[in-house]
């Protein structure tokens, strides 16, 4: 049902936040050179650690994981060199894209939306030319594919003059992923999936690698300089102006997470992704992401032998209180995706698959 007007969120991304994580956005303003920001910003460096599941520091950038992409880009690649991005979807492409509207030499292994990158793929091509970077992307959103990336690292390790970047955006803290464990050296997220935040802050785990890389690249930027926030970071603080709220609402989530546990939270977003494929398979419909890759965190249901009308099924699930997908971009209608992550319940989930058995008429 719906509460004083609002759908609560089934989509991607945005997704639903808890009113308790909604109401710590509200306390009192600090400033941001005070020691009670230093204090806060302290905390958030413990439980993001235990997050990534790392012991290197985690920068927090008051932006999108965008922003993070161009940072680590500008970083991490130097102008005489190449970065290796791997593409199987939207975000991965849009990647790519950046990295090369920052005048970066960039060349691709690029597979069908649906299907993964493998770790065989980026053997070979490390075997053929020498790159800075490897980037990968954790968990396609557009198409529900989750990649390798724990066997794509074992990959890159055999390269130590090439750095492991990897876009967990919609995976960090709904799929599994141990960033020291794994050798990531930028893993990079939004807080808007997942996490269980609203959207305007994000997160990267940084090792030292990345900052000896980011010491020898003369034009890093102003916003994103890996080099300046690190100095500022020392101090428990950042060089511009950071999302105070937002950080409150971060510091306040980051307790829940750590109570419930990571893996525990891993392993719900894994029950919910089954309870998904159960449905859809039922239903005669079918999952869009190659089998053994498929997300924790969000189903590509795969329209094209039903092919319902994903308008109607939107509007219908309007009037029941849930905002859903329509699909994304090229596989739009031919796929919808159900979002199962961040602070979702079992019970939450039963009640959209029920709306759209209504839906279906079944």
């Amino acid at each position: 049902m719906s509460y004083d007007g609002h759908k609560r969120l089934v989509i991607p991304g945005p997704v639903e936040v808890r009113q308790e994580i909604l109401e710590a956005q509200t306390q009192w303003m600090i400033g941001h050179r005070s020691t009670a920001f230093a204090d806060l910003f302290a905390r958030l460096q413990t439980k993001l650690k235990q997050a990534f599941m790392t012991q290197s520091r985690v920068f927090v950038s008051g932006s999108s994981g965008t922003g993070l992409w161009e940072g680590a880009s500008r970083n991490c690649i130097r102008d005489d060199k190449k970065a290796l991005h791997l593409v199987s979807g939207a975000f991965s492409e849009r990647w790519a894209e950046v990295s090369q509207l920052n005048g970066k030499q960039v060349d691709v292994i690029k597979v069908e939306w649906g299907e993964a990158n493998t770790p065989e793929m980026v053997a070979d091509a490390l075997k053929k030319e020498t790159y800075d970077v490897v980037c990968a992307v954790h968990n396609e959103t557009s198409t529900g594919v989750t990649h390798p990336i724990k066997a794509i690292g074992e990959i890159v390790r055999q390269y130590p003059d090439t750095l492991y970047l990897v876009d967990t955006v919609s995976g960090f803290l709904g799929a599994e992923l141990r960033v020291d464990d794994w050798g990531i050296d930028i893993a990079l997220t939004s807080s808007q999936k997942a996490f269980g935040l609203p959207p305007g802050i994000a997160f990267a785990s940084i090792s030292d690698r990345v900052l000896e890389r980011a010491a020898q690249v003369k034009n890093r930027g102003y916003y994103f300089d890996f080099i300046e926030i690190e100095a500022s970071l020392k101090k428990n603080n950042t060089p511009s102006t950071p999302p105070i709220s937002l950080m409150f609402a971060a510091d306040r989530q980051l307790d829940d997470i750590l109570a419930e546990g990571v893996e525990n939270r891993w392993a719900r977003h894994l029950h919910m992704r089954d309870m998904t494929h159960n449905w859809a398979f039922s239903r005669d419909f079918g999952v869009f992401g190659q089998e053994g890759y498929r997300s924790p965190t969000v189903t590509a249901v795969d329209n094209r032998t039903k092919n319902i009308d994903v308008d109607q099924m939107a509007k219908f699930m309007g009037g029941k209180g849930f905002s859903m997908d329509k699909g994304y971009g090229k596989i739009k209608g031919k796929t919808f995706r159900i979002a199962h992550m961040g602070d979702m319940q079992n019970s939450t989930l039963e009640e959209v698959l029920s709306g759209l058995d209504e839906f279906l008429g079944v």
